[in-house]
């Protein structure tokens, strides 16, 4: 891998798991009240925005990155309507 490759897996991890205390935090308090459902959407279509550019790209570190993020938004998005 060259030093590209490395930069952009090492920040795609530090960005996706930024949202795992948020996960950890929604989830044990069963509570979603202070998440914004306009930003949800707004972040998830960013996202999936992103996922595409990545794939157009093969660039694997915007891949990766994108998927699992957005996997764990749906799941802060489905906590949110679950816990409403």
């Amino acid at each position: 891998m060259d030093f590209v490759t490395i930069l952009g897996i090492v920040a795609a991890t530090l960005t996706t798991i930024a949202f795992l205390p948020q996960v950890w935090r929604t989830w044990k308090t069963k509570s979603a009240k202070d998440v914004s459902f306009i930003m949800l959407i707004a972040f998830m279509s960013g996202l999936v925005l992103w996922l595409i550019y990545g794939i157009i790209l093969n660039a694997l570190p915007i891949i990766l990155a994108n998927s699992i993020t957005l996997v764990l938004n749906f799941i802060i998005l489905w906590l949110k309507i679950k816990y409403r």
